[in-house]
Order: structure tokens, then sequence, then C-alpha cells
């Protein structure tokens, strides 16, 4: 059993202790609970989740406030299950002094209901009387749901909103103003928590000073005071950067001379060919050119001395060259002409530490600023973080404002969730069930019982198995659009086909143009399954009989065309009377015998018809009794099937397919079907002043029908001996009377 906080009473331990006793209704086909106390809904984890009506529901398309179910749906997931509506009370049981407040589903939170006696309700209060503090109302006792809302818009203009994100405008100073700026041109924003203006948060702001640390410490490694790493001072940099342009090609030279050194037959191998010089000439020269940059700095010899200026020198690379003599070799060893390989090395020595600085440079944009400006922006840090760390302490507070809504929206709200989750209290009793979208008034009746529907094919295909007549419907108001499904419980179902146009009402009050797009028929009662074949089978004889009519409609028409054909083609007949004739049609005939076979099986069907006929009267008093089972035999399997379809009849499969998880069969029988459809009735105390000019007449039809109902029963009367003591001897029908009425008998 989870353990729940107590409240002070004395009584909450013990009560955790033993079963509690819960109270139930039958309704629907199920036992469903009902909440009476809020000790009901403090221990709902101890009812077992077998008798739950709903074990999901999604947080959308039903007519619940979707902030609360948001707050309930703690995995944010769409979708609220058993778990979240167990931890949603204990939550809120475990902040109340008495959770029989949840009963009232009030708004208004009175601050003498907090539970200050443990840490969470305690810090709840605090809250609550530093809010009303803030709003100028320090001895209110009552905290609304409009004055959270009002402070949510309070503290997310402050400067410090509790977001974590600083914007220019919270900063106060022109330098940390900058900072921001920089932060953001860099590293992108974030939007505050207010008018999503653009700022920044702990995560870019300690991104960008790290960078700008890793340039200023390379920066220090740099000192010009450093004798070992810049023997030049200042001007060291540009010695080393001129150094690394011809660093390859110096140690190219030098080591070719090295080898021509060792043997003098290498020399003309080390020094471009003629060939190579002779592709050279092929072109147009460009003395920068690549193949020209590729070749030797200058002439290889054994005596490995590389001139510095002059026409022996590689002219693509004479301006590097120079500016290594100049920048590298004249300050570092003084001037000359030429350079041996150990004054090279020399070089090499005193600038290897400063390239091996250089070579950790950062690969950053911070690297590229200057010492000053490094050190400007580093200033700012202290302050700017001070910033970010004042944003994220006023964040205790936005939880705690949170937590004040949610317990005011679960005070209102929770309990019309357990009777709309737990059980279907509010569905049953026709309250009005979360799941039910409005009334569509369609056909002369309204059904209360609608949802929403995403996907109609999709819906449709779970939704056939309610054994419901469905009516889906799209719905459209002022540009905007919605699917519903309809159940029709009551009425009859004749005048329902796709394309019919009714009136669909939300729970807002708001009215939608509904038109019909699929149709699932099921039966609404058994009296009108009773007339189903008798409709089906009138229908059957409109059909054939209107196909027969529309057949000799187009025979007619056909035959004055072919008669109008001739009448405009008779100038014609004269050409064609020239013509050969040809063979005339033998004219059509009635055989004889066929004329014999059809009055042979007239014959035998009016002989069958009339023996039915006389055993049918010889029935006498059961005649009643045939009839009866004549009825029975054509309306009693669709009376069975329909009546085997209502016991079925069920909300489950409409909900599952919206989305609902429902754990019992949720029975809708005919007497609940026929509250949920309900027909035009005239009200109570009204009377008709006009009766309709326009109603059929039926008189000589009526009097007819009259007379053949008055002639049946009268024959029947008489085939029963009823008539006897009223007839002469004649024309009674009973044996005896008409043996003394023969002439003779004695």
């Amino acid at each position: 059993m989870p353990n729940r906080p107590s409240s002070p009473s004395s009584d909450a331990s013990a009560s955790s202790q033993t079963p509690h006793r819960w109270q139930f209704i039958r309704t629907g086909g199920a036992d469903q609970v009902i909440f009476r106390t809020g000790e009901d809904i403090a221990r709902i984890a101890e009812l077992d989740q077998k008798l739950w009506v709903a074990l999901a529901c999604p947080t959308r398309g039903i007519d619940f406030d979707t902030r609360t179910l948001d707050l309930i749906d703690t995995d944010r997931d769409g979708r609220v299950r058993p778990p979240e509506v167990v931890a949603a009370c204990e939550w809120v049981c475990a902040r109340l002094r008495n959770p029989d407040v949840l009963l009232q589903g009030s708004d208004v939170l009175t601050l003498g209901d907090l539970d200050d006696s443990n840490p969470a309700g305690a810090r709840l209060l605090e809250e609550a009387r530093r809010l009303l503090q803030i709003q100028g109302k320090p001895d209110a006792q009552t905290l609304t749901l409009a004055d959270i809302a009002d402070r949510g818009e309070l503290l997310a203009a402050m400067r410090f909103n509790g977001d974590g994100v600083v914007t220019p405008d919270t900063a106060q100073d022109d330098a940390v103003r900058a900072t921001i700026s920089e932060v953001m041109r860099l590293h992108g924003s974030v939007p505050d928590r207010h008018k999503e203006t653009p700022g920044v948060d702990r995560a870019r702001v300690e991104a960008f000073f790290a960078e700008v640390q890793t340039a200023r410490d390379w920066h220090a490694q740099a000192d010009a005071g450093n004798a070992e790493l810049m023997p030049l001072g200042e001007p060291t940099l540009a010695a080393a950067d001129a150094a690394l342009k011809v660093q390859a090609k110096l140690d190219d030279f030098f080591a070719r001379c090295r080898v021509a050194a060792f043997d003098a037959q290498a020399v003309t191998a080390l020094n471009p060919s003629a060939k190579a010089y002779d592709a050279l000439g092929a072109n147009s020269l460009d003395l920068h050119a690549e193949p020209i940059a590729e070749l030797p700095l200058a002439p290889v010899t054994p005596r490995c001395v590389l001139p510095l200026s002059g026409t022996a020198l590689n002219p693509a690379w004479a301006d590097a060259v120079a500016a290594f003599a100049e920048r590298s070799v004249a300050p570092l060893l003084g001037a000359r002409e030429e350079l041996a390989e150990e004054e090279w090395l020399a070089i090499r020595r005193k600038l290897a530490p400063l390239q091996a600085l250089m070579a950790r440079r950062p690969d950053n944009w911070a690297a590229a600023l200057p010492l000053d400006k490094l050190d400007a922006l580093l200033e700012t840090r202290e302050a700017l973080l001070a910033l970010i760390h004042d944003d994220e302490a006023a964040e205790e507070h936005n939880t705690l404002l949170v937590d004040l809504e949610k317990l005011i929206r679960l005070q209102r709200d929770l309990v019309v969730l357990l009777d709309n989750f737990v059980s279907f209290k509010a569905f049953y009793r026709r309250e009005g069930a979360i799941f039910q979208a409005g009334t569509l008034f369609l056909d002369g009746r309204s059904c209360e019982l609608t949802v929403q529907v995403q996907d109609t094919a999709k819906h449709a295909v779970l939704a056939g198995l309610a054994k419901t007549c469905l009516a889906y419907c799209d719905c459209t108001r002022q540009g905007a659009k919605m699917s519903i499904a309809a159940a029709f419980t009551a009425g009859d179902i004749d005048f329902l086909f796709v394309g019919r146009n009714g009136v669909f009402y939300d729970r807002q009050g708001r009215d939608w143009d509904a038109t019909i797009t699929k149709l699932i028929e099921n039966p609404t009662s058994v009296a009108q399954a009773f007339f189903a074949p008798y409709k089906k089978f009138v229908r059957v004889i409109e059909e054939q009989v209107a196909k027969r009519a529309a057949a000799q409609d187009a025979a007619g028409q056909g035959s004055l065309t072919s008669f109008a054909t001739k009448l405009t083609t008779a100038d014609q007949a004269a050409d064609a009377a020239k013509a050969p004739a040809a063979a005339p049609r033998p004219t059509g005939r009635v055989d004889v015998g066929t004329v014999a076979a059809i009055g042979v099986a007239l014959g035998s069907i009016s002989a069958v018809l009339v023996a039915i006929f006389g055993k049918f009267v010889d029935l006498g008093q059961w005649i009643p009794v045939a009839l009866l089972g004549i009825v029975l035999a054509i309306s009693g399997p669709s009376m069975l099937i329909a009546w085997l379809k209502l016991r079925q009849r069920s909300l489950g499969p409409i909900l599952d397919a919206s989305g609902w998880a429902i754990n019992g069969r949720m029975k809708v029988n005919v007497r609940l079907g026929g509250m949920l459809s309900q027909t035009a009735r005239v009200p109570p105390g009204a009377r008709r002043i006009v009766r309709d000019p326009y109603r059929d007449r039926h008189g000589a039809t009526g009097v007819a029908a009259l007379a053949v109902l008055v002639l049946a029963v009268t024959l029947l009367a008489w085939r029963m001996n009823w008539l006897d003591d009223r007839l002469p001897a004649a024309l009674q029908h009973s044996p005896t009377a008409q043996a003394a009425a023969r002439p003779g008998a004695a």
C-alpha cells in the first residue's frame, strides 16, 4: 500500500491501516464507485483498477481544461493513466488539511485549507502570502486562479523572472550589455520568458568566456618580456612568421647542398634538368607560377650557401626570402648577403619556442583579438554570471507558483475527472460527460452522445463494434472544421443518409453546420425492427417499379425518336424504293402452344392459391393464430437480431476508437438510448389551432379499403358460426342448419 503524507488528524494513521469502505452503484452493466468524501479521493490508490471504468484518456479532444490535464500528465505523452491520476490525488491531498474541500469544485483556495504541518504545504502557504503581499492584499485569506495567472505575467515581466535567461536590457552596465550582445552574436540566443525577448543563458555565457580565457592564456605565454620565447621582443612574432613561410624551401635547399657536398656527381641530378626548362619555355611564363615555385631556391652546389638576394635566387621566392632576410636574419644574425646552413639552424633554434607556441594557438574567434580586448571581456564575466545567478534564484518562486496553480486547478477539476474516468457518473446521470462533444440536431431529433473524431475511416472500424447507429458528420463554422460521430439511439433511421444536413451545438454553445459523411446502420429499437422487413419489401417493389417505368420510358422515347426519324427522311423513300426490296421480316405472331402453356401456368397458380386460401379458411378459430404466425415468421428474425444487438450496444468501442481505454462494457440500453436521442414532440399544454390544409385525402381508397376489411371480418364471423343466431337457416354456415334448409328434409 503506498504511503501518503498524512494530515494532522489523529485518525489518519489508523485509517491507512484498515480497508476503506467504498460505495458503488450498478449502472451501465458495471459497478461504479461513488466519491462521497475526501477520504475516497485520498485513498484512491487502494481501489482495484479492475473496477475503474477507464484506464486511459487523451488530453485533447474532450471537454476538460487542457492545462489541468497537462499538469496531471507528468510524462507529457498526451494521455492520462491511472498512476498519474493516483499521483495527482495523493499530491493534492497531502497539501490540504481536509480533502473534503475537493468535492466543492471551487477555484478559490482558502489559505486556512493549506496544511502547513508538512514542508510542502508550508512552502505553498508562504508563497501564497508572498503573492498576496505583492498584489497589495496582505490581509486576504483567499487566492483565486485569476490571481495566479496575473502573478505569472508579473513575474515574467520582472527583471529576474526565474528562467535563467538575461537580456541586454537586464544589464545595467554598458560593458556587460555589450558582452551579452557579443555572446548572442557568436553563440546564438535563447528566448526570455517575457515576450520571447532574445537573451543568453548560463551554458552560452560559460562557453563564450571559456573561449576568451583560452585565448587570454595563450597570449599570456607570448609575453614580450620572456627573453627565451621572444628574443627580439614584439618583432619576434614577425620574424617567426617570415621564417615559417620559407622554412620548407630552406630545408629542401640545404638538404640538396649536403648531398651535393657528399658526391659532386649528384649536382646535375639535384638541379633542374634541361627537359624541365624546355617544359617551362613551351608556355608563357609567370614568375610566380607553380612550376617555377617548385624549383630549388638557388642552384645547388657543394658550398651549402644560399644567396639572400640577386639573380641566383629563385624569382618565385625572391620576395619571401627578402622578407625573411629583413625580419629574421638581420635582427638575429646581422645583415648579410648569404646564409649558411649553420646560420639557418641557429635561426631555427632561436625561433623554435615561439613557433611551438604558435602551433598551440587556439582555433577560435578570440585568438584574433588583442590582449586588451580580451581583458575587457573577462572583466565583465563575474557581473554577467551574477545576473544569471540572480535570475535562476527566482525560479524557486516560479516552481511554487506552478504548484499553487496545480493545487487550485485540482481543487476545481479533480472530482470532475474522477466522475468521468474512475466512474462514468456524469454520463449515466446525464450531467454531461467530458467525452461528449455537444448535441446534434438532425432528422427531427437531438443526439447527445457525440464524440470528436480525428480520422473517420479509422474510427469507424472500431466504433462499428458498438452495435450503435452512428452518423459521422463534418462540421464547419467560420472557416473552422471539425468531425464528430453522433449516436442515433432512438427513433427510425429510414431518412438518415449521406449528405443530410443538420446543426451541431458544441459544449460552449456554438453552432456548427453538420453534414453526414458516413453512416453505420444498426437497429435503434425492437419496434423499429418489426417494420423493417415490410419497409424493405416495399422499397424493393418501389425500386423494381421504378426500373420498369424507366425502361418503358426509354423504350417509348426510342419509338418516338424512330418515328420522328422516319418522318424527316420521307423524301428519301422514293429513292429507297428503287433499290431492290429486302426480304420482308416475318410478322410476329403468338404461338398457340405458348398461349396454352401460359394458361396452364395461370391455372396452376390459381389452384395453389385457392388451396392455400381454403386451408387457411378451414383453420376456423385458429385463423388469428395463423396470422400472428405469419407476422412472426416475417418480422421475428429481424426483431431477434435487433434484440441481440440492442443487448450488445455499448459505449466502449466508440470511446476506444477516440483514444480512450475503456475497462468495461458500458452498455447503452433502450431506456438510456431514448434519453440520449430525443425525438420531436409537441410541448405539453400546446394545441393545434389549424388542421393541415395540405394533408393527403384518400376518400375513395379509404372507402374501398374499409369495405374490403368489413367484408373480410364478416366472412370470418360467418365461417366461425358467430352469425348463425342472426341469419336464416339457408344462410347459416353450420352443417345442421344447412341440412335442415334442404328441400325434403324431415
